[in-house]
Parts: structure tokens; sequence; C-alpha cells
């Protein structure tokens, strides 16, 4: 029986743009594509293990051309709106405590700070979890492993008795190989409230 609900958060919770921020971000380079020390980069920053001014160090030295406000800008492109329905449908959840909540994301500081900005209703959501895991404070990131292994071991949790939610498929994968249950969601034609009447065989 499944008593434990880990929900990723962008393209579950809140909208994103992944191929317009990238888009965004080749023409802002001048680029076909991003160079293996700017994947590095990015990666790092969303364990915390490069701090906010450094990421921006890192691209303003790179691309001289370009402005702390300009990196700022194409960093966060990629959020979109947060349907509040959405918060209402986690608050249900919470409020039933059926189910043990678990928020899992990577993400990082400026991502966060933006939408801690422009999401009024931020601390409401956060709120509904027993546990709200980000990347970058636990220095851990999907799909490794050990970011799973931490969440079970963690918080007691038997895999098979957890249900994962993440549009990223190689997520959704390490956690299935864990024994987790899953829903690696199509965000262009599902949505998460729908979760018990998509995936009702897992209820």
């Amino acid at each position: 029986m499944i008593d434990t609900l880990i929900f990723d958060f962008g393209d579950v919770f809140i909208n994103l743009d992944k191929q317009g921020a990238m888009q965004n971000a080749l023409n802002l380079f001048k680029m076909n594509t991003l160079e293996d020390d700017m994947i590095k980069t990015n990666m790092l920053y969303e364990v915390g293990k490069v701090s906010t001014e450094e990421f921006i160090d890192f691209y303003t030295s790179k691309f001289s051309y370009l402005n702390k406000n300009q990196i700022i800008e194409a960093w966060n492109y990629i959020l979109k709106d947060f349907p509040e329905y959405r918060l209402k449908f986690i608050q249900q959840l919470a409020e039933e405590k059926r189910f043990k909540l678990i928020l899992l994301s990577n993400t990082n500081d400026m991502h966060i700070d933006f939408i801690k900005s422009n999401v009024s209703f931020y601390e409401d959501f956060k709120n509904c979890f027993d546990q709200f895991y980000l990347s970058q404070e636990i220095q851990l990131r999907k799909p490794n492993k050990d970011i799973f292994d931490f969440v079970l071991e963690s918080n007691n949790l038997k895999p098979e008795q957890c249900f994962f939610v993440d549009d990223t498929k190689e997520n959704t994968d390490m956690a299935e190989a864990l024994g987790i249950k899953v829903w690696n969601i199509d965000e262009t034609n599902e949505d998460v409230i729908n979760m018990f009447n998509l995936k009702n065989k897992f209820f």
C-alpha cells in the first residue's frame, strides 16, 4: 500500500519552458550547444558546490559582453506560472493526512529566490510537505541513486510503499529500479491533480 508521495517541483507544480530557455540561452551565448564547462558549472550550482556569485562570475567571465542581470534573466527564463489549483491539490492532500508528502527537486538558489519573489503562495506550498528537499541544500541531485537512498533512509521508507512523480524519465527510471512506484508525467497532456484518476491502479 502506498503511504508516501514524492513529487518533483518543475513541470509537476510550476510550469517550465525548457526548450525556450535553452534556445534563449544559446542565442544569448551565440552558440549551438552548451560547452562541457558550462554543463559542469550548471550541475555544480544545482548541488550547492558553486555559489550564485561564483556561478554568475563564471558566465560573465566566459562571455565578457554579458552583464550580471542578463545572466540572471537567462537563467530564470525557464520558470513560468504556478497554477493555484495545484496548490489547492497539495493542500487537500496535506489536510487529509493519508500520505507522507515529500518534495524532491533539482533546483538552485536563483530559481528558488525567483519563485519566492513571484509566487505569492510559495510558503503555503512548502508548508504542505513533511519534507522539502532542494538539491542545492542537500547537495545531491537526481537521477543519482544516492539522492533516493537519502530520502528513503532519512524517512525510514520502504521503496514499494512510495509513489514518485517526475517529468524526467531518467529520474523515474532510477527510482523504479530501486523499487519505488513511479509516474513519469507528460506535462504536455497530463496534470498532477489528476493523479488518482490516471494512476488509480497504485492507490
